[in-house]
């Protein structure tokens, strides 16, 4: 059974557990952390602990990573678009309108199933759903993510993640005309309230911040840098829409009147991390997309 250890610094002093935890990775949710909780998976100082447990500082917290089930995704021979590839990593760059990993109802045709018939050595510790996933990107949403072969690389990923030493920056168009060249949204995401499955600028979110450059102005339209610190579900399009520029083409967080693009103009262009293995820094940038420049020619000629 895999294990993850931290000790409480100031920034999760105070914190109950289960919120500290599932800070750790992204990939855990409060509810999966919960349960292993109430499974004894998740101990302080060598205890077991239970979810309302308020860490103090230098508190050392063991998570035991369940063993995940046996693999039954269903391999599936597509064209991928590889940028890296060893032993231990892949990068690959994801084409809008596909799925990550799978899910209940969603069994095909994702990028896991893809990398399934590509190389079976991919890390276990996100279950059988999601082998070697360590971040991800919505299904509308283009770009560059890191895989995980091992789970070695696995485990040293997400450390940097947490860590927030990852270099992930994205292009996207946003509606209006953002007046100053550059900006930080700094506001705790969470699920929203009125509708679970959308998110929210949340008083006991989870922290989040994305900083942002403007790069071309457009008459009703601006094209913009965003650069993640933190990496929190559908990040970039809540911030954005909460400062008043929500992404064209969004039909979840845009306005009602938006462009026609089958989903947000938003891609993931630069994707730097150091190697788990020789500790290299290594960065990688994928080009937009054709529809992408197609969108951004046509409003330089509205202009």
């Amino acid at each position: 059974m895999e294990k993850m250890e931290r000790t409480v610094d100031e920034n999760l002093a105070g914190a109950r557990i289960d919120k500290a935890v599932s800070t750790l990775s992204e990939e855990w949710s409060r509810s999966q952390v919960q349960q292993w909780i109430k499974d004894g998976l998740v101990q302080v100082n060598g205890k077991p602990v239970k979810s309302n447990y308020k860490c103090s500082m230098n508190d050392v917290i063991e998570v035991k990573i369940p063993e995940p089930e046996a693999l039954d995704v269903i391999p599936e021979e597509m064209e991928l678009d590889i940028y890296f590839e060893d032993s231990d990593v892949l990068v690959v760059n994801k084409p809008k309108g596909m799925v990550v990993h799978p899910a209940p109802g969603h069994l095909t045709g994702t990028l896991v199933n893809g990398l399934m018939a590509h190389c079976r050595d991919l890390s276990g510790i996100n279950g059988v759903l999601r082998p070697g996933i360590v971040h991800r990107i919505d299904k509308d949403t283009s770009g560059l993510l890191m895989v995980a072969k091992n789970d070695l690389a696995h485990e040293s990923l997400v450390n940097q993640l947490v860590a927030k030493t990852v270099t992930r920056k994205y292009k996207a168009i946003v509606h209006g005309i953002i007046p100053h060249d550059h900006g930080t949204i700094d506001a705790p995401l969470g699920r929203d309230q009125k509708d679970r499955q959308s998110m929210a600028v949340v008083d006991n979110g989870k922290h989040a911040v994305t900083h942002f450059n403007v790069l071309e102005r457009f008459r009703d339209f601006t094209l913009v840098e965003c650069q993640l610190e933190t990496g929190r579900t559908h990040q970039i399009r809540v911030h954005m829409k909460y400062i008043g520029y929500p992404l064209a083409g969004d039909p979840k967080y845009g306005p009602r009147k938006t462009l026609d693009l089958g989903g947000q103009a938003l891609h993931a262009g630069v994707l730097g991390f150091e190697h788990p293995r020789t500790g290299q820094y290594l960065e990688f940038e994928a080009p937009l997309p054709a529809y992408f420049e197609t969108l951004i020619e046509d409003l330089r000629n509205n202009d």
